[in-house]
This record gives structure tokens, sequence and C-alpha cells, in this order.
């Protein structure tokens, strides 16, 4: 039976001799004197072209002999042991036919091969590893990964895999996550909206964050139908709650990062409701909903910052609406100033306190598709905030004044809603009144 030993041992010299024989030269064993072996000369030297292969005999602690093969394969000097002399000897004839072809290969090296094989040696020496050690390596391993890319990743996982991971269910590293953005001053906004999408997560995967696939992520997201801008924010959010997690010891990695990215359309139309269709919608509404539609459609909110809104902030008699900087996507403060027909509107409303939308996010969703459904229109998502920038711009003909509005900036304003509808449609939106509901002119596409 082979057995390998890394032991120091007296240095030999010659272990393997350079000879200017070739290959295919017939295997010679001789003694350190050149000769023929016979009897019990030793070392025994193995010889083939210019390589020679030396075989030691030693006496073991138990009195018999044993035999070493000084074997230079991977470029540094090892003993292999063997319990006989014919193990010994075959094993040399088998090393030195490996070299002396490695000779041949060697001397019919190209300059390019000459290159690579220095650059080669350069990359390995800060590491300590000789080209040859690295080599069989390699080779090893593309047996069980397939390919050099399998290697890096397999590694990769074995790195992640050995790191010291706590075991924290989802609910818990989202709660602290939560409270870390909180700490560090994030806006309401934007805690809102994390707590929104990760409830919903938290909800749905129900387990320690480390054991959370990738797969579980993608099931998530593709049940629940979205579009591919709100797909998109979903998956912004579930990258950052695991890139939370994995530098705070809770998750070896990163499971976001295979789920499957798709493509944001940009840059397509612009949907906007026409005067009788907003009619129609006002008309339908629930009491309750009746203001959040009104703001929307006649200043511009947005359905987030409408969530958010307070009563306090909206001045029926300064005619304006406050919006906050911690209630602003763009965490800007803003003014916003109350049409006539939008006073209409609120009137039945003055003196209310607390929030204009009293329930949670998904109530509000509810709420715009059951009064297009009771209007038997189509819900139209973020047409009541594209509605008003279109008909407020085509009413004043002032960009800036529309973008300081609406939070948004020029740019958008311009390369969206310009020329989108004309004055006189305008002059419709911003008529639409209660009293005036029985005298609006349909228009007819």
């Amino acid at each position: 039976m082979e057995r390998v030993i890394f032991l120091p041992v007296p240095d030999v010299e010659n272990d393997i001799e350079m000879n200017t024989n070739t290959c295919e030269q017939p295997l010679r064993v001789t003694t350190d004197t050149g000769k023929s072996a016979k009897g019990d000369q030793w070392p025994r030297k193995i010889r083939l072209g210019r390589v020679t292969v030396t075989v030691y005999r030693r006496r073991t602690p138990g009195g018999n002999f044993g035999y070493m093969v000084a074997n230079y394969g991977n470029g540094e000097r090892r003993l292999d042991s063997y319990a006989t002399e014919t193990e010994a000897i075959e094993a040399a004839n088998h090393l030195a036919r490996q070299l002396s072809q490695r000779d041949v290969i060697a001397a019919s090296m190209t300059r390019e091969q000459s290159v690579e094989y220095a650059a080669a040696m350069q990359t390995l020496q800060p590491l300590g590893i000789s080209l040859t050690a690295a080599a069989s390596t390699i080779a090893e391993a593309v047996k069980f990964s397939g390919d050099l890319s399998g290697i890096v990743a397999a590694t990769k996982f074995c790195r992640q895999r050995k790191k010291q991971i706590t075991n924290r269910p989802v609910a818990d590293v989202v709660a602290e996550l939560l409270k870390v953005k909180e700490f560090r001053g994030a806006s309401t906004r934007y805690l809102q909206d994390l707590r929104l999408r990760l409830g919903r997560f938290v909800a749905a995967v129900q387990k320690d964050i480390c054991n959370v696939t990738t797969k579980d992520i993608q099931e998530w997201l593709d049940s629940r139908k979205l579009s591919a801008q709100t797909y998109e924010n979903n998956r912004r959010v579930l990258n950052l709650l695991f890139e939370f997690a994995k530098t705070r010891g809770y998750a070896a990695d990163n499971p976001v990062q295979t789920v499957e990215r798709v493509k944001v359309r940009k840059n397509g139309d612009v949907l906007i409701f026409t005067p009788a269709e907003i009619t129609k919608l006002l008309t339908a509404a629930s009491r309750e909903f009746l203001p959040c539609l009104a703001i929307a459609a006649f200043a511009g909110l947005r359905s987030a910052e409408i969530e958010r809104q307070d009563w306090k902030d909206i001045d029926l008699i300064g005619r304006h609406i406050i919006v906050r900087a911690g209630d602003a996507k763009t965490a800007s403060r803003r003014i916003i100033p109350i049409q006539d027909n939008l006073a209409a509107w609120l009137a039945p409303y003055s003196g209310s306190v607390g929030k204009v939308w009293t329930r949670k996010h998904d109530a509000f969703y509810d709420a715009e598709q059951k009064t297009a459904k009771s209007s038997g229109l189509k819900w139209k998502k973020n047409a009541l905030r594209h509605s008003y920038t279109s008909y407020r711009l085509a009413q004043t003909q002032n960009v800036g004044q529309v973008a300081l509005e609406c939070g948004t900036s020029q740019q958008v304003i311009f390369k969206y809603y310009r020329e989108l509808v004309k004055p006189a449609d305008a002059q419709l939106w911003f008529n639409v009144t209660p009293e005036s509901q029985a005298n609006v002119i349909v228009l007819v596409k």
C-alpha cells in the first residue's frame, strides 16, 4: 500500500539528474556511481532520457526494510514510502516516465506559451504555491465543479457557509432594520414604504432569514402579479433587507442577487382622466374616499402623500395645502393652491381633524378599484396626478410653477406634460364642482 511521508530528510544530491538522452530511451536502474545496480547497492536510480529518479532503502524501527522514492513531481521534494522494493521500483519507473514526458513538452514550448508560464508563476509567487501544485489542484476541482466558474462559486459558497450565522426570524430582522433606519433619520414616508413592503413579505415568509432562498423570494414576487415597476420596487427593498442581514451575521449571503430582474418600460404614454370621467368617479366615491379623490385630481398630491396628509394642513380659508417634508416623496416641503372647485368638494369636511385617510394602504387601493367599478370606468394608475399636472400646465402655461406645486423637476414637466391637453380642456377640468355635476358636458373621444 502506498503512503506519502512529508518528513525532513538529509538532502541527497542528484535526486533528479538531467541528462542529454531522450525520453524514448529504455529505463535503467543504476547506483550513485552510474553503474548498473547489483545486489544490495543503494540508493538506486531510475533513469529515462534526461530524468533520474532516486529510490532509497532504510531500516524501519521494527528491523525491516522500507523504501522511499524521491518525488519532485509537484515542484518540491517529498519522499513517497513503499513496503517492498518491487513497489518502490515500479513507482519510480512511473514517475520517471511522467517527468520525462513533461520535459519534452517544456522543450517544445512556443514564445507565447513561455510568456503564459511566466505570468502564471508571477501570479502564484505571492501565494507561495507552485504552478504544478496549482494546476493539479484545479484539475481535480474541475472534475467536481465542471468548469472554472464552478470552482469560484463553490469557493465563495464554502467561505460564506463557514461564517458564524445567528439564527433570527425574518420578522425580527425587519424590525431591527426599521429601528436602525429610524435612528439614522430616515423620512417618515421612506419608513412607511419599508414597513408596507417588508410587512407583506414577513407575513408570507415565516422562517429564519438565513434559510430564505432565492426560490422563496422569486415565488413570492411572482405570486403577487405585480407591474414591472412595482416588482422592481419590492425587489429593491428585499435586497436592502438581505444586505442588512448579511452584514450583521444573520444570513450567509444575499439570495435576492439571483432573483430575476424585469425591465421597466420608460417614457410610456401618460394616462389621464377626462372631465367627464372625473365627474363619474367623484359621483361614485364614498364619503370617506371622496376628499382623497378630489385632492389628487385638483391638487396633484401623490396617493402616498394623501395617505399621510392631515386635515390641519388643509387650509380652506387661506386656500392652500401644505405637504410637509416628512410626508413628501422628495422630502421637500411645498405649498399647493386650492382651486375653487376643490374648495367646493372639501367644504363639507371643514373642521375635520386627524388624517384625511384613516385606514391602511391596502384599503386605499381597494377604494380606488371600488370607485372605478361603481362608475363604470377602469382605474388608471397615477392618472389623477397626471391629470392635475397636465390640466394645470395648460391652464397656467408656467412649467416652473407647476413643477413646484407637484414636487418634481421642470425637466419632467416639460418632457411628459407639455401640450398634452388644451387650455379649453383645463377650464372644463377645474370647473367640475358638486353643484355642476348634472351640467358637465360629456366629452366624446
